[in-house]
């Protein structure tokens, strides 16, 4: 049945049904059950249809959602898909996974005069998990090969959203990723709850249909040289993301028990994936009973908050230096871990972790903070307060500080790949070539570390760009070629 659209007057905002904190503390299964399409085009129809879609412009991949909901609207679902598709490529990840309170639904007009923001990523998910039962959601056919080849190196969001735009444009694509499942972090570092790994796998089956060769366990510079890579294929995409967690500076952070949040969090995906983890077995990386303090603030410390519930945990405390209103995390992602039994410990800064004899955490030495005037990121800086020391009693401490680079330069033995101060890639903006010739580069191993959804975005641009640099290469004159 199709709907008039601007109908959020007679229309309250609605997600979802959420399932009850209770029961979801008991499983890993999403929390937010599917809309039935009555309620999918209720919440479509809500939308204004602003002659300047704020939602368009501070979504990274620019989806035309306004057009989009109201295909929902009118019922035509088929069409809907094929316009979210046509921006994203992986519309059933972001519909999921993406912070939209702070992007797309943030910036609707509706939320920002109070009428409550459009559902646009929860009919986003609707949209695509359809197309995914009706068969609408084909492998890339290219209407012609080429001979030449790319080498992808990474397999997560970006270097799958660029597998299959160049798919498209008839390149024969390889992807080396190190691990045995490809994915990245939306296999091993986004729990069940927020992301089914179903959603991932069946994408990454999609390709291999398409026919992107996917080689696992690969690690360039070790299984296989970076020069080898250059030889082999046409042009190199570099899209390893960032792996190197942060660590407390403080005394006792080497304890037994202090442990980085992707070591945590990749145990507990990889033991809900059916492997055998040593660690989780004897209960090191498992927070059953535990008292649990995590320290950090953005999404993936609520990763590990709502995973260690969900584990069994005695108690879950979450360790911020500064207030709500400053974290960097989403603030639904907050909510959910608030309703599920956590507990927020705000303006307060790790000190020392505590530990006994046998170097096993006993505890975290924490001190009051207050906000003062902005630092460098924009948010109020933190200021210890003198004598406002306290401690948290911990069995299990995860660090959730962020990510930085690694050496990829040393990773691949190829010293000419040249680097920021920062330890990112550095990359020419309009070609997204790095310092070597036909080597590009996307995603946060240029960005630093961001969201899955700039990772798409870096992906697809970088498709566009490496596409580009082999056409120029095919149209230079042979002499020139051989002047070279």
């Amino acid at each position: 049945m199709s709907h008039d659209m601007q109908r959020f007057v007679q229309l309250p905002a609605a997600l979802p049904a959420k399932r009850g904190a209770a029961k979801r503390r008991k499983d890993f299964g999403e929390i937010y059950d599917a809309y039935e399409k009555p309620e999918a085009g209720d919440q479509a129809s809500r939308c204004a249809q602003c002659g300047i879609p704020f939602c368009q412009v501070h979504c990274p991949v620019q989806n035309n959602i306004p057009d989009w909901l109201k295909m929902v609207a009118e019922g035509r679902l088929e069409e809907a898909y094929a316009l979210s598709s046509a921006t994203n490529n992986m519309p059933e990840v972001c519909g999921r996974i993406c912070p939209q309170d702070r992007l797309c639904e943030g910036a609707c007009v509706l939320e920002q005069s109070h009428h409550g923001s459009v559902t646009i990523g929860a009919v986003e998910k609707y949209i695509t998990e359809t197309a995914w039962e009706q068969g609408w959601v084909k492998p890339v056919v290219p209407d012609h090969e080429r001979k030449e080849s790319v080498g992808i190196i990474g397999g997560g969001p970006g270097g799958m959203a660029a597998a299959e735009e160049l798919r498209k444009l008839g390149y024969q694509v390889d992807v080396y990723d190190r691990y045995d499942r490809i994915g990245g972090l939306l296999i091993y570092g986004i729990p069940n709850f927020k992301l089914e790994k179903i959603v991932v796998t069946r994408r990454v089956d999609l390709l291999t249909q398409a026919g992107v060769r996917f080689h696992r366990g690969v690690e360039v510079g070790k299984t296989i040289s970076f020069g080898e890579l250059r030889r082999k294929h046409a042009a190199i995409l570099v899209a390893t993301g960032v792996y190197d967690a942060r660590a407390l500076a403080c005394p006792g952070a080497g304890a037994a028990g202090v442990f980085r949040a992707m070591t945590y969090l990749t145990a507990s995906n990889r033991h809900g994936l059916g492997d055998t983890v040593a660690e989780f077995t004897n209960g090191s990386l498992n927070a059953a009973g535990k008292n649990v303090v995590v320290i950090g603030g953005g999404d993936t410390a609520m990763d590990c908050v709502r995973t260690a519930v969900r584990q069994g945990a005695k108690s879950v405390k979450c360790l911020y230096r500064r207030d709500r209103d400053n974290m960097p995390g989403s603030q639904r992602e907050v909510a959910n871990a608030i309703e599920e039994g956590v507990d927020f410990i705000w303006l307060s800064s790790p000190e020392a972790v505590l530990h006994d004899s046998d170097n096993q955490v006993t505890g975290v030495r924490a001190v009051r903070t207050r906000l003062s005037t902005p630092d460098a990121s924009g948010r109020a800086k933190p200021e210890d307060i003198d004598g406002s020391q306290f401690v948290i009693p911990a069995d299990m401490v995860i660090e959730a500080l962020g990510f930085d680079p690694e050496d990829v330069p040393g990773m691949f033995g190829e010293p000419a790949l040249g680097v920021t101060r920062w330890g990112t890639l550095k990359v020419n903006p309009q070609t997204r070539m790095t310092s070597v010739d036909g080597v590009f580069a996307a995603g946060d191993i240029v960005r630093g570390a961001s969201l899955v959804v700039w990772a798409i975005r870096d992906g697809r641009d970088a498709a566009a760009a490496i596409h580009a640099h082999v056409e120029a290469k095919a149209t230079v004159p042979a002499s020139l070629k051989k002047a070279s």
